[in-house]
Protein backbone atom coordinates (compact mmCIF):
# COMPACT_ATOMS: atom_id res chain seq x y z
CA UNK A 1 0.00 0.00 0.00
CA UNK A 2 1.64 2.97 -1.15
CA UNK A 3 1.53 6.75 1.07
CA UNK A 4 -1.61 8.03 -1.12
CA UNK A 5 -4.01 5.44 0.55
CA UNK A 6 -1.95 4.28 3.71
CA UNK A 7 -3.63 4.93 6.64
CA UNK A 8 -2.07 2.43 8.99
CA UNK A 9 0.37 3.03 11.63
CA UNK A 10 3.96 2.37 11.06
CA UNK A 11 7.06 2.01 12.69
CA UNK A 12 9.54 4.47 12.02
CA UNK A 13 12.77 3.67 9.94
CA UNK A 14 15.62 3.33 11.87
CA UNK A 15 17.78 5.84 10.63
CA UNK A 16 14.85 8.21 11.15
CA UNK A 17 16.87 10.63 13.65
CA UNK A 18 19.34 11.08 10.59
CA UNK A 19 16.74 11.84 7.87
CA UNK A 20 15.27 14.15 9.92
CA UNK A 21 18.12 15.92 10.99
CA UNK A 22 18.77 16.36 6.83
CA UNK A 23 15.04 17.26 6.86
CA UNK A 24 15.65 20.37 9.16
CA UNK A 25 18.87 21.15 7.22
CA UNK A 26 16.86 22.04 4.19
CA UNK A 27 13.74 23.33 6.03
CA UNK A 28 16.32 26.23 7.34
CA UNK A 29 17.63 26.15 4.12
CA UNK A 30 13.80 27.03 2.50
CA UNK A 31 12.95 29.41 5.08
CA UNK A 32 15.43 31.78 4.84
CA UNK A 33 15.10 31.55 0.89
CA UNK A 34 11.74 32.30 1.27
CA UNK A 35 12.04 34.82 4.17
CA UNK A 36 14.46 36.41 2.06
CA UNK A 37 12.33 36.26 -1.26
CA UNK A 38 9.98 38.14 0.56
CA UNK A 39 12.03 41.13 1.13
CA UNK A 40 12.33 41.73 -2.24
CA UNK A 41 8.56 41.61 -3.03
CA UNK A 42 7.44 43.54 -0.20
CA UNK A 43 10.00 46.03 -1.54
CA UNK A 44 11.56 45.96 1.88
CA UNK A 45 15.10 45.20 -0.02
CA UNK A 46 16.03 46.65 -2.99
CA UNK A 47 18.03 45.28 -6.26
CA UNK A 48 21.09 46.54 -6.44
CA UNK A 49 23.44 47.23 -9.97
CA UNK A 50 24.51 44.40 -11.96
CA UNK A 51 26.78 42.08 -10.18
CA UNK A 52 26.49 43.99 -7.04
CA UNK A 53 25.12 41.91 -4.23
CA UNK A 54 22.00 44.06 -2.84
CA UNK A 55 21.69 45.71 0.15
CA UNK A 56 19.37 43.37 2.45
CA UNK A 57 17.25 44.75 5.32
CA UNK A 58 17.73 43.76 9.04
CA UNK A 59 15.39 41.17 10.74
CA UNK A 60 13.07 39.86 11.26
CA UNK A 61 12.31 38.40 7.90
CA UNK A 62 9.10 37.62 7.81
CA UNK A 63 8.21 33.76 6.33
CA UNK A 64 5.30 33.14 4.04
CA UNK A 65 2.92 30.29 3.11
CA UNK A 66 6.15 28.28 1.87
CA UNK A 67 7.82 27.82 4.86
CA UNK A 68 4.40 27.32 6.50
CA UNK A 69 3.45 24.62 4.44
CA UNK A 70 6.90 23.36 4.75
CA UNK A 71 7.07 22.61 8.30
CA UNK A 72 3.49 21.08 8.01
CA UNK A 73 5.12 18.46 6.05
CA UNK A 74 8.02 18.11 8.25
CA UNK A 75 6.03 17.37 11.13
CA UNK A 76 4.02 14.94 9.19
CA UNK A 77 7.61 13.56 8.38
CA UNK A 78 8.75 13.41 11.91
CA UNK A 79 5.11 12.05 13.54
CA UNK A 80 5.12 9.21 10.74
CA UNK A 81 8.00 8.81 8.91
CA UNK A 82 6.05 9.18 5.43
CA UNK A 83 3.40 11.24 4.44
CA UNK A 84 0.15 10.59 6.11
CA UNK A 85 -2.04 12.63 3.70
CA UNK A 86 -4.96 13.33 6.04
CA UNK A 87 -2.26 14.30 9.13
CA UNK A 88 -0.92 16.65 5.88
CA UNK A 89 -3.95 17.82 4.76
CA UNK A 90 -5.32 18.53 8.44
CA UNK A 91 -1.73 20.58 9.35
CA UNK A 92 -2.21 22.53 6.41
CA UNK A 93 -5.71 23.92 7.40
CA UNK A 94 -4.55 24.38 10.75
CA UNK A 95 -1.78 26.55 9.80
CA UNK A 96 -4.12 28.25 7.38
CA UNK A 97 -6.59 28.91 9.78
CA UNK A 98 -3.98 30.51 11.82
CA UNK A 99 -2.89 32.97 10.03
CA UNK A 100 -4.26 33.83 6.28
CA UNK A 101 -1.98 36.51 5.67
CA UNK A 102 1.04 34.20 5.01
CA UNK A 103 0.76 35.16 0.76
CA UNK A 104 -1.66 32.11 0.28
CA UNK A 105 -2.74 31.95 -3.41
CA UNK A 106 -6.31 32.24 -5.03
CA UNK A 107 -6.35 28.68 -5.34
CA UNK A 108 -5.03 27.72 -1.89
CA UNK A 109 -7.20 29.48 0.19
CA UNK A 110 -9.88 27.93 -1.90
CA UNK A 111 -8.74 24.49 -1.22
CA UNK A 112 -7.48 25.43 2.28
CA UNK A 113 -11.10 27.05 3.47
CA UNK A 114 -12.56 23.79 1.98
CA UNK A 115 -10.62 21.60 3.73
CA UNK A 116 -11.12 23.60 7.26
CA UNK A 117 -15.22 22.99 6.90
CA UNK A 118 -14.88 19.55 6.48
CA UNK A 119 -14.46 18.77 2.72
CA UNK A 120 -12.11 15.87 2.17
CA UNK A 121 -8.88 17.14 0.70
CA UNK A 122 -9.21 14.55 -1.96
CA UNK A 123 -12.33 16.73 -2.98
CA UNK A 124 -11.18 20.06 -2.36
CA UNK A 125 -7.87 19.60 -4.04
CA UNK A 126 -10.33 19.06 -7.35
CA UNK A 127 -12.76 21.71 -6.99
CA UNK A 128 -10.19 24.60 -8.24
CA UNK A 129 -9.74 25.18 -12.13
CA UNK A 130 -12.80 23.95 -13.85
CA UNK A 131 -12.59 20.68 -11.91
CA UNK A 132 -8.75 20.04 -13.48
CA UNK A 133 -6.98 21.06 -9.94
CA UNK A 134 -3.92 23.28 -9.24
CA UNK A 135 -0.75 22.80 -11.76
CA UNK A 136 0.55 25.61 -9.44
CA UNK A 137 4.25 26.07 -8.16
CA UNK A 138 2.51 25.03 -4.60
CA UNK A 139 3.53 21.37 -4.31
CA UNK A 140 7.11 22.26 -5.12
CA UNK A 141 8.04 25.24 -2.81
CA UNK A 142 7.37 23.23 -0.02
CA UNK A 143 8.49 19.78 -0.68
CA UNK A 144 12.87 20.26 -0.34
CA UNK A 145 13.04 18.83 3.42
CA UNK A 146 11.09 15.61 2.34
CA UNK A 147 13.53 14.99 -0.69
CA UNK A 148 16.20 15.41 1.89
CA UNK A 149 14.60 12.60 4.08
CA UNK A 150 14.13 9.90 2.00
CA UNK A 151 17.24 11.49 -0.23
CA UNK A 152 18.66 7.19 -0.32
CA UNK A 153 15.57 6.38 -2.42
CA UNK A 154 14.62 7.73 -5.45
CA UNK A 155 11.47 5.40 -6.06
CA UNK A 156 10.06 6.51 -2.79
CA UNK A 157 10.95 10.34 -3.21
CA UNK A 158 8.98 9.82 -6.12
CA UNK A 159 5.63 8.10 -4.23
CA UNK A 160 6.28 10.40 -1.23
CA UNK A 161 6.57 13.86 -3.12
CA UNK A 162 3.55 13.19 -5.19
CA UNK A 163 1.71 12.12 -2.02
CA UNK A 164 2.74 15.27 -0.93
CA UNK A 165 1.42 17.35 -3.91
CA UNK A 166 -1.85 15.79 -4.39
CA UNK A 167 -3.41 16.78 -1.16
CA UNK A 168 -3.79 21.08 -2.89
CA UNK A 169 -2.50 20.04 -6.32
CA UNK A 170 -4.75 17.25 -8.14
CA UNK A 171 -3.50 18.38 -11.64
CA UNK A 172 -0.38 15.94 -12.44
CA UNK A 173 1.60 18.63 -13.35
CA UNK A 174 1.40 20.20 -10.24
CA UNK A 175 2.73 17.08 -8.66
CA UNK A 176 5.81 16.50 -11.30
CA UNK A 177 6.83 20.03 -9.84
CA UNK A 178 7.27 18.56 -5.96
CA UNK A 179 8.77 15.41 -7.57
CA UNK A 180 11.30 17.38 -9.41
CA UNK A 181 12.08 19.51 -6.49
CA UNK A 182 12.43 16.44 -3.86
CA UNK A 183 14.19 14.20 -6.91
CA UNK A 184 17.12 17.29 -7.12
CA UNK A 185 17.17 17.93 -2.78
CA UNK A 186 17.46 13.54 -2.76
CA UNK A 187 19.92 13.77 -4.87
CA UNK A 188 21.60 17.15 -3.52
CA UNK A 189 21.65 15.42 -0.30
CA UNK A 190 23.56 12.32 -1.52
CA UNK A 191 27.10 14.39 -2.95
CA UNK A 192 29.71 15.92 -0.90
CA UNK A 193 31.22 18.78 -3.55
CA UNK A 194 29.80 19.36 -6.49
CA UNK A 195 31.23 21.33 -9.73
CA UNK A 196 28.15 23.13 -11.42
CA UNK A 197 26.90 21.40 -14.19
CA UNK A 198 24.09 19.80 -16.03
CA UNK A 199 24.09 16.59 -13.70
CA UNK A 200 21.28 17.23 -11.16
CA UNK A 201 19.23 18.21 -14.14
CA UNK A 202 19.96 15.19 -16.04
CA UNK A 203 19.18 12.92 -13.02
CA UNK A 204 15.78 14.56 -12.33
CA UNK A 205 14.93 14.11 -16.05
CA UNK A 206 15.64 10.43 -15.78
CA UNK A 207 13.14 10.52 -13.16
CA UNK A 208 10.52 12.68 -14.31
CA UNK A 209 6.74 12.16 -15.40
CA UNK A 210 6.71 13.61 -18.68
CA UNK A 211 4.48 16.23 -18.25
CA UNK A 212 4.98 20.06 -19.08
CA UNK A 213 7.17 20.83 -16.14
CA UNK A 214 9.67 17.85 -17.83
CA UNK A 215 9.91 19.14 -21.31
CA UNK A 216 9.83 22.86 -19.99
CA UNK A 217 12.79 21.30 -17.47
CA UNK A 218 14.76 19.89 -21.31
CA UNK A 219 15.22 23.55 -22.15
CA UNK A 220 17.06 24.18 -19.12
CA UNK A 221 20.10 22.14 -20.14
CA UNK A 222 20.51 24.34 -23.37
CA UNK A 223 21.00 27.56 -21.18
CA UNK A 224 24.57 28.00 -20.22
CA UNK A 225 25.31 29.21 -16.58
CA UNK A 226 26.90 32.42 -18.14
CA UNK A 227 23.51 33.42 -18.94
CA UNK A 228 22.10 36.41 -16.61
CA UNK A 229 19.43 35.28 -14.66
CA UNK A 230 17.12 37.71 -15.83
CA UNK A 231 17.66 36.39 -18.82
CA UNK A 232 17.28 32.58 -18.07
CA UNK A 233 14.16 33.39 -15.80
CA UNK A 234 12.75 34.93 -19.05
CA UNK A 235 13.84 31.73 -21.30
CA UNK A 236 12.73 29.00 -18.30
CA UNK A 237 9.74 31.40 -16.27
CA UNK A 238 10.56 32.91 -13.30
CA UNK A 239 7.48 31.98 -12.00
CA UNK A 240 5.28 34.66 -12.73
CA UNK A 241 2.51 32.38 -14.16
CA UNK A 242 2.92 30.65 -10.30
CA UNK A 243 2.64 27.36 -12.15
CA UNK A 244 4.95 24.49 -11.55
CA UNK A 245 6.40 24.43 -15.66
CA UNK A 246 7.13 28.32 -14.73
CA UNK A 247 9.25 28.16 -11.80
CA UNK A 248 10.73 24.79 -11.60
CA UNK A 249 12.99 24.83 -14.11
CA UNK A 250 14.48 28.14 -13.38
CA UNK A 251 15.08 26.91 -10.08
CA UNK A 252 16.66 23.57 -10.42
CA UNK A 253 19.00 25.57 -12.92
CA UNK A 254 20.05 28.41 -10.15
CA UNK A 255 21.15 24.79 -8.27
CA UNK A 256 23.00 23.43 -10.97
CA UNK A 257 24.60 26.97 -11.52
CA UNK A 258 25.91 27.22 -7.71
CA UNK A 259 25.50 23.91 -6.34
CA UNK A 260 28.20 24.08 -3.19
CA UNK A 261 26.96 27.86 -2.16
CA UNK A 262 23.77 28.69 -0.76
CA UNK A 263 24.32 32.67 -1.00
CA UNK A 264 25.26 32.60 -4.69
CA UNK A 265 22.08 30.52 -5.83
CA UNK A 266 20.17 32.10 -3.63
CA UNK A 267 21.45 35.51 -5.32
CA UNK A 268 20.65 33.93 -8.92
CA UNK A 269 17.14 32.87 -7.99
CA UNK A 270 16.64 36.97 -6.28
CA UNK A 271 18.20 38.10 -9.82
CA UNK A 272 15.84 35.97 -11.81
CA UNK A 273 12.82 38.12 -10.50
CA UNK A 274 9.11 37.01 -11.04
CA UNK A 275 8.10 34.50 -8.01
CA UNK A 276 10.84 35.45 -5.71
CA UNK A 277 9.75 33.79 -2.27
CA UNK A 278 9.26 30.73 -3.81
CA UNK A 279 11.84 30.52 -6.03
CA UNK A 280 14.02 31.11 -3.32
CA UNK A 281 12.26 28.76 -1.11
CA UNK A 282 13.18 26.07 -3.92
CA UNK A 283 16.61 27.19 -4.74
CA UNK A 284 17.59 27.06 -0.94
CA UNK A 285 15.72 23.83 0.47
CA UNK A 286 17.55 21.68 -2.54
CA UNK A 287 20.71 23.82 -1.56
CA UNK A 288 20.93 23.19 2.29
CA UNK A 289 19.70 19.30 1.66
CA UNK A 290 23.19 18.79 1.03
CA UNK A 291 26.73 19.45 1.90
CA UNK A 292 26.52 21.80 5.35
CA UNK A 293 29.90 23.83 4.15
CA UNK A 294 27.66 25.44 1.22
CA UNK A 295 26.54 27.56 3.69
CA UNK A 296 23.39 29.66 4.68
CA UNK A 297 25.07 32.69 5.66
CA UNK A 298 24.56 33.09 10.22
CA UNK A 299 23.19 36.30 9.59
CA UNK A 300 20.91 35.42 7.76
CA UNK A 301 19.80 32.36 9.45
CA UNK A 302 19.69 35.24 12.36
CA UNK A 303 17.28 37.47 10.28
CA UNK A 304 14.48 35.06 10.10
CA UNK A 305 12.04 35.13 11.87
CA UNK A 306 11.97 32.86 14.23
CA UNK A 307 9.87 29.36 13.71
CA UNK A 308 8.80 26.28 15.90
CA UNK A 309 8.23 22.66 14.58
CA UNK A 310 6.07 21.69 17.15
CA UNK A 311 2.06 22.74 17.82
CA UNK A 312 0.86 22.85 20.78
Amino acid sequence: MNSTTASESRPLPPDHEQRLSRALRSLDGLSVGDSLGECFLSGEAKFGLSGVEPQIPSGPWRVTDDTIMALSIVRCLQRHGYMHQQTLAEGFAAEYRSDVTRGYGTGAHLILRAISDGVPWSEAARRVFDGKGSCGNGGAMRVAPLGAYFANDVERIIVEARASAEVTHAHPDGQTGAIAVALAAGWIANQSKLNSGYTLIEHVLAHLPKTETFEKLLVALEVPFTTRPEVAGDRLGNGSRVTASDTVPFCLWCVARHPNNYAQALWAAIGGFGDIDTNCAIVGGIIAAGNPQAGIPPSWLEARERIRLGRS
